[in-house]
C-alpha cells in the first residue's frame, strides 16, 4: 500500500533527518543543556539584581565616608551626638513633643 502523504511537501520536510536533528538540537541548547537559554536568563537577572545592589553599597559608602569626614571635627561631633542621640549639656534642658502620626516607634522594653 501506498503512502498518501509521501508527495506532500510538509512530509518531505519532516521526514528529512537534519530537520530533526536540527530541532533535537534546538530542544536540547533549550531546555536541556547546562548553558541552556532559561539558566542564561536566570544568570542574567541575578547579575543584574547584584549590579544593582553593587552600586547601592557604592552610593552608602560615598555617604558614609563624607560623614566620617564631617565627623573629625569636634562641632559636628556634638551636632550629630545632640541630633542623633538627644544627648545635651549639663545646663540645658531637652524637651521632646511627640505628635500623633510620627514616624518614630517606641520601643517596648
Amino acid at each position: 500500500m501506498k503512502n498518501p502523504y509521501k508527495n506532500k511537501s510538509w512530509f518531505k520536510f519532516l521526514s528529512n533527518k537534519y530537520v530533526w536533528v536540527l530541532l533535537f538540537f534546538i530542544v536540547w541548547m533549550l531546555f536541556l543543556d547546562n548553558y541552556s537559554y532559561f539558566d542564561h536568563r536566570f544568570l542574567n537577572n541575578q547579575i543584574n539584581e547584584l549590579e544593582d545592589n553593587k552600586t547601592y553599597y557604592q552610593e552608602e559608602i560615598k555617604k558614609d565616608q563624607e560623614q566620617i569626614k564631617q565627623l573629625k571635627n569636634p562641632e559636628q561631633i556634638e551636632k550629630y551626638a545632640r541630633e542623633k542621640y538627644f544627648m545635651k549639656k549639663d545646663s540645658e534642658d531637652i524637651y521632646i513633643i511627640k505628635f500623633e502620626g510620627d514616624t518614630i516607634q517606641e520601643k517596648n522594653n
